[in-house]
């Protein structure tokens, strides 16, 4: 069976465990409480020795990092992946620009801002600049959004799983989602799409096929 190892309230998490649960794929799922530090525990290190989560073990024992790296594993053969050769480059330029432009600056703004609010007054500084540094991509983001309904114009794919993770959680980082109307939009269309589970769900595991 698929091992997944993950930590409540992730993004990036969240990404592969929805697509499996959208694919209704079924795999076991280990919580990492990284806030207390286990993901750098002795246990945890023998499993993926760069201390770090998310990571997927496959059926076949092949130890997968990088989230948008497991959408790719995951989905292959499924209809969350386009058949056609330049959408699917298409996709990994969205995947590529979620890891770049958007995650970089919305998961650390986030975290701070609602993970660990305690901490929120001193690293103000930081979560402005990382703010400021993240509006760039939405607009593009929004813009590419105003007359799709979702990323690709085939549809539904893992390009909108991967940029979805950090982007639906936008207010979280102190970011308004009214400043980007298409996205807003586009997060509705996601959430009712076919087996979609929220990210507060994220510590159910997939028991059966769906």
């Amino acid at each position: 069976m698929t091992k997944f190892y993950a930590c409540l309230g992730s993004g990036n998490c969240f990404k592969p465990w929805l697509a499996m649960h959208q694919l209704g794929q079924i795999f076991d799922l280990t919580l990492i409480d990284v806030l207390k530090g286990e993901q750098k525990s002795r246990a945890y290190l023998d499993v993926n020795p760069l201390g770090v989560v998310p990571y997927l073990i496959t059926d076949k024992g092949h130890g997968i990092g990088e989230s948008n790296a497991m959408l790719w594993y995951l989905a292959e053969g499924s209809h969350l992946i386009p058949t056609d050769s330049a959408e699917r480059a298409e996709a990994l330029q969205w995947m590529f620009f979620e890891q770049s432009k958007l995650e970089p600056f919305i998961s650390p703004a986030r975290f701070f801002t609602t993970i660990l609010p305690e901490q929120r007054e001193n690293r103000a500084s930081d979560i402005k600049n990382w703010q400021t540094a993240s509006e760039p991509g939405l607009f593009r983001l929004d813009a590419h959004l105003f007359d799709r309904q979702f990323v690709l114009s085939s549809g539904y794919s893992i390009a909108d799983i991967a940029i979805f993770g950090y982007v639906h959680v936008l207010e979280e980082a102190g970011l308004s989602m009214r400043d980007f109307p298409a996205i807003r939009r586009w997060v509705d269309a996601v959430t009712r799409t076919e087996g979609f589970q929220p990210l507060a769900d994220l510590g159910q595991s997939k028991s059966k096929a769906a």
